[in-house]
């Protein structure tokens, strides 16, 4: 059997591609993890942002230097949006095979193995030819998983390129993910971590009574077994507030809210394409700590916009302080042609905004690092579930998190423990925070 060795880069749907690709090749190709050692090499790019694609092209380069034997496919988004370009300067490459019609990437390698080299970027499938394509190999640590509900996103944010990449709004069918979210339970998964480009805009494309996000949860969590739900992405102009008490009642969907407000700003929020307001956000997180005092807020901010300047920056520092969020990410804005913001400014001007807004992310980070370490604090002392993930090698230490800890992008939980299982819950008590993370301890031995 042939081996094959897949570089994941980029988000969480681009890992469960990654992992339907693998699942697909599984009866032609046993998986590697030496590329040195593959017949096949497979880079699923991201083309989100320039500093993404760079990624990219360096990766393809170190892993052909490393195994200029193999063939090698340039897969995903990038390779998805650039495929023309791509085909003509990336010579080396074996193959450039898009990201909408996964089923089809068999039928690519054969090809390449017959000595042919391939430019693919098919179309989405019908609903009806739509395979929910079992995964029979996960990415994420042991005891986790994603299950992406849509594909693509109708908002067209004025910086945003998934339209561009991935196209408009396409919701899975509820039936195809009821049974992958069964299929994982089944195989002991304990964290569904529910992604899609905006969750809550589930079902409108499929134009069906009563066919929105919320008909899908109430099915999600009547499936039967022991686990919880994680919701990430939920754009703050159509945020479900129903949410709220339905979550207040059914303890399997975690507290935990994934909201990219993006910026505080008036101007620069419409300049984007988005609705709210520095106050409409505001209003937001005082109605979800009302209703779910538990509960944990991310948010993600875009610096570096055309038209930002120091007060609109010191608006967003404003927005943190007051809103006082658990967790923030932040990004520098990359001129992304056919987006709208690309009409605003020109390279050189965008490149003068970057520099500024690099200075300015240094800034928003130590500000929204204090915040999240005193955010932290209300869990010392508390008894919570921790996911195990691994063990620290040569320690009786092991890995985990809470669900205040969503995978890859939170903190994380270090347990002083002897041999829980990873992929299993434990019950511990959190005794200090350390940085960004929590030190525990199980409370009935382990």
């Amino acid at each position: 059997m042939k081996t094959v060795y897949l570089e994941n880069l980029g988000c969480s749907k681009n890992q469960v591609d990654a992992e339907v690709m693998l699942t697909l090749l599984q009866d032609e190709f046993s998986r590697t993890e030496d590329p040195a050692a593959a017949d096949l090499i497979i880079v699923n790019t991201c083309g989100f942002i320039e500093s993404a694609r760079a990624e990219a092209i360096d990766t393809f380069f170190d892993l052909h230097h490393h195994n200029p034997g193999a063939k090698i496919v340039f897969s995903g988004c990038m390779a998805q949006r650039y495929a023309d370009e791509l085909s003509a300067e990336l010579t080396e490459a074996s193959a450039i095979f898009g990201n909408h019609d996964l089923s089809k990437l068999p039928e690519v390698v054969g090809r390449v193995f017959s000595g042919e080299r391939v430019v693919s970027t098919p179309a989405y499938p019908a609903y009806r030819d739509e395979d929910p394509y079992e995964r029979n190999l996960l990415l994420s640590f042991p005891g986790s998983a994603y299950v992406k509900i849509s594909e693509g996103c109708s908002h067209r944010c004025s910086y945003c390129a998934i339209p561009i990449i991935r196209g408009s709004l396409r919701s899975k069918p509820m039936a195809v993910i009821l049974e992958e979210v069964t299929s994982l339970i089944a195989r002991g998964v304990r964290e569904i971590n529910l992604i899609g480009q905006d969750l809550a805009s589930w079902g409108r494309d499929l134009k069906e009574a009563d066919m929105d996000f919320m008909a899908l949860l109430k099915r999600i969590v009547e499936v039967e077994g022991d686990f919880v739900i994680r919701l990430l992405y939920i754009h703050p102009d159509i945020f479900p507030v129903e949410l709220l008490e339905f979550i207040r009642m059914h303890p399997k969907i975690l507290p935990y809210f994934d909201i990219p407000f993006q910026h505080a700003k008036e101007s620069i929020l419409r300049s984007m394409g988005r609705r709210g307001t520095k106050e409409s956000h505001l209003a937001l997180i005082r109605k979800i700590r009302e209703a779910l005092p538990e509960a944990v807020i991310r948010s993600t901010i875009l610096l570096g916009y055309p038209g930002e300047d120091e007060d609109s920056f010191e608006e967003v520092m404003d927005f943190l302080r007051e809103a006082q969020l658990d967790w923030v990410g932040s990004f520098v804005y990359s001129l992304e042609e056919g987006t709208k913001a690309a009409e605003l400014t020109n390279e050189r001007a965008h490149r003068r905004l970057a520099a500024k807004a690099r200075r300015f992310q240094q800034e928003l980070e130590a500000l929204q690092l204090a915040i999240t370490g005193r955010r932290l604090e209300r869990f010392v002392g508390r008894e919570v579930d921790v996911l195990i993930e691994e063990r620290v090698e040569g320690e009786e230490l092991y890995i985990g998190r809470t669900s205040a800890q969503a995978p890859e992008v939170d903190g994380l939980t270090v347990v002083l423990a002897r041999d829980p299982v990873p992929g299993t819950v434990i019950r511990c008590g959190i005794t200090r925070v350390n940085g960004i993370d929590f030190e525990a301890v199980p409370l009935h031995g382990g």
